[in-house]
Parts: C-alpha cells; structure tokens; sequence
C-alpha cells in the first residue's frame, strides 16, 4: 500500500443559483479590491460586468482584465499580472471557462512568488501559497476552477506548460448552472469531452485511488446520459446541471490521479497550432486507449459498460467505439487533418509529448515512434 494525497478546493458551491450564495461570503472576507479576469466575449455578453457589481454590492471595489485567449499564454499572464498591480488587487476573480481560470492561476502564483511563469513548469515548483483566487465556472468541462493544474502556452516555443502545484488551487469554487445555459453546442460539446477525458484517463491512471475511481465512474455515467442532452438543448437546466457536477467530480479524480498521453499530446497540439484543448482531447482519446488496452484492458472495458449502459445510441458498442460514436453524436470533428494539423510537424510533437509531465501517470509507457504512430491514427477520419 502507499500513501495518497486528496486535493480539493477548501469550499465548492455547485448548482442553480451558486453565485449569489457565493458573493456574501466573499465579501465578509475582508478583501478591498478585486480584479476579474476573464475573456472579451463574457465581457461582451455583460457576464464580468453582472459580476462585478456583485463584488461591488459587498464593498469590493473590481476591475475587469477581460483579454484572455482560448489558449492562454506567457503574454495573457504578464498583462494581467500588470492590470493586477495596477488596480491594486488583493482577490483575483477568474469569470469562465479553463483558459480563463489557467490565466488567472499564472497571475495569482507570479504575484505572490515572484520571477515568471515558465519558474513554475513542471511540478510543486512554488514556495509560497499562490494571491486569494475565487474561481466562477462558465463551462462544464476543464474542471480549472477546482484543480491544481494549469496550463499556460509559452509562445516563444509554440508548447503548452503544464504546471502542477499545490499552491494553485482557488479558495472558493463556483458552479453556477445557471451561468452555463445557452452555451454554445460546439463549446458543450468540447468541455464536456475534456471531462470524459478526465475521468478515463484518472481511471487508468498508475496512482489511481478507490476515491479517484468512485469519481471517474459517476462522471462516465452522467456524460453518457447527459451530454448529448445539453448539446442539443442548450437551455435543458436538469443536463447542465448535471453535467456542472459531472466536470466537477472528474476534476476531483485528475487532480488526484493526474492524466496520460491524450493530455500529453493534445497539450502539444495546442500550443503549436492553438487547437481546442477538449477538441483535441476527443480525437486523441479512443486511440490512447486502443494503445493502452494491452495493460489497461479491464478497466477500459468498465468504461465501455458505462458508456453502453447509460446512452441507447452507444448500446452494445466497445469502450473505443463507444468513444467514438459519442463523439459524432455531439459533432466533434473528425480527424487531426480536418483541424490543420501537418504530419511533418509529428516528430516535434511526439518529442514535445514526453517531456509533457501529464504523461508520468499513463498506464504504459512507451517512445517516440509509438506517439508518432498515435498521431498518425488519428490523423485520419475516425
């Protein structure tokens, strides 16, 4: 037996309504100035602006960094850390998705840490507890307000940094349902993708717990039943619920059991052509899987019974072809090529793919040419 550590954000609100709930407790905490980082469509569609005057209402003066990229970069993080010192911020508020919530956790370790964020790659690299963060969910997916990841792109190098570190994780998580209605299908269906992606490969994952597994297993059975649902019913308030607490519970078993090479890889594909992190995640996930069968089998065809069970479409199918069924039925793209991405550039990736940190915790290990040959699997149509 050995030894496992338990990471979670010390308060969670999940459900409909959780951001009024929320606000007061925040603001009995003491805090003067707060700075939202967010990105300019939830500026545009007036959702910093409704959070802002909710810190207001508590006596927080707020000011909102709203340039946050899909892929969040070494510059997102030094502009922000720039408009946090310029408003004088003691709270860091992160309003979105991943990218919004990876920023934001960039800015809040340099802040308090000091240097820059390429110090902190790789693992625990931080001596000081990152500046206060209270992270607010938009998407059902990454599970970035609750973990201690983050991913930042150092643009210099076209590579996604993964930094994992105890000292990032937000004090306070949100997940207002409410917030993540209408959202759009191809973005419902790429989050919640990523979130499959989450539990499978924490499930097969070689530091796996009975906490971790309990997590995985309940996410695979609300995906199944419920992405499908909200990708076809935006406004359905019972799938975005459910679907909020299915991102949550798969964070839960990541951020304990870490991932594999589909994180690995897909890091990769990001940072060099700045793809969507869950688009990428689902096209590489039933080829990962296929390759890690040979050690991961029983497991992996647990996954499959789950899938089958808990979806009529995916009835009868195996773990691979379930995968990739749900995948068409919420209209994830077909292939790497269809995405841009060029065989030639195979080498650099699969190289850049085991440097990638993600990759420690995946059931087998293996070389270059193997990653290569992943790559190439799922280049072509599915």
């Amino acid at each position: 037996m050995t030894v496992s550590e338990f990471f979670i954000p010390s308060h969670n609100i999940l459900g409909p309504g959780a951001l009024d709930q929320a606000m007061p407790i925040v603001g009995k905490m003491g805090f003067k100035k707060a700075l939202i980082i967010t990105d300019a469509d939830l500026a545009k569609l007036g959702m910093a602006k409704l959070v802002a005057d909710k810190l207001i209402a508590q006596g927080i003066n707020t000011a909102i960094f709203d340039q946050v990229q899909p892929n969040p970069t070494v510059g997102n993080v030094n502009a922000g850390l720039d408009a946090l010192k310029a408003h004088g911020a003691d709270l860091i508020v992160s309003l979105g998705g991943g990218s919004s919530h990876d920023c934001a956790k960039g800015v809040a370790l340099v802040a308090s840490n000091g240097g820059k964020i390429a110090d902190y790659e790789g693992v625990d690299k931080s001596a000081k507890p990152q500046l206060p963060l209270l992270a607010i969910n938009t998407t059902a997916g990454t599970a970035s307000e609750m973990t201690r990841f983050t991913i930042i792109t150092d643009e210099t190098r076209h590579v996604k940094m993964a930094i994992i570190d105890r000292h990032i994780t937000p004090f306070l998580s949100v997940n207002d349902s409410d917030l993540m209605e209408g959202m759009p299908a191809s973005l419902t269906a790429a989050t919640g993708m990523d979130a499959l992606t989450h539990a499978v490969e924490a499930y097969v994952s070689t530091i796996a717990t009975p906490i971790t597994d309990a997590c995985a297993v309940k996410v695979v059975e609300l995906i199944a039943k419920y992405l499908p649902v909200a990708v076809r019913e935006p406004h359905n308030k019972k799938a975005r619920e459910q679907m909020a607490y299915a991102q949550f519970l798969a964070g839960m078993a990541f951020n304990n059991a870490s991932l594999g090479y589909v994180h690995a890889m897909a890091h990769q594909l990001g940072g060099f052509y700045d793809l969507p992190h869950g688009v990428c995640n689902a096209l590489l996930l039933p080829h990962v899987q296929a390759f890690n069968m040979q050690v991961a089998g029983e497991r992996l065809n647990e996954i499959g019974k789950l899938l089958s069970d808990n979806n009529p479409d995916l009835k009868g199918l195996d773990v691979i072809a379930a995968i990739k069924k749900l995948a068409d039925i919420v209209g994830i793209p077909k292939s790497l090529e269809e995405l841009g991405v060029k065989r030639e550039d195979f080498p650099v990736l699969a190289d850049n793919a085991l440097k990638d940190v993600c990759g420690a915790t995946n059931p087998v290990q293996t070389d270059k040419k193997t990653i290569m040959g992943i790559f190439e699997e799922a280049f072509g149509v599915r």
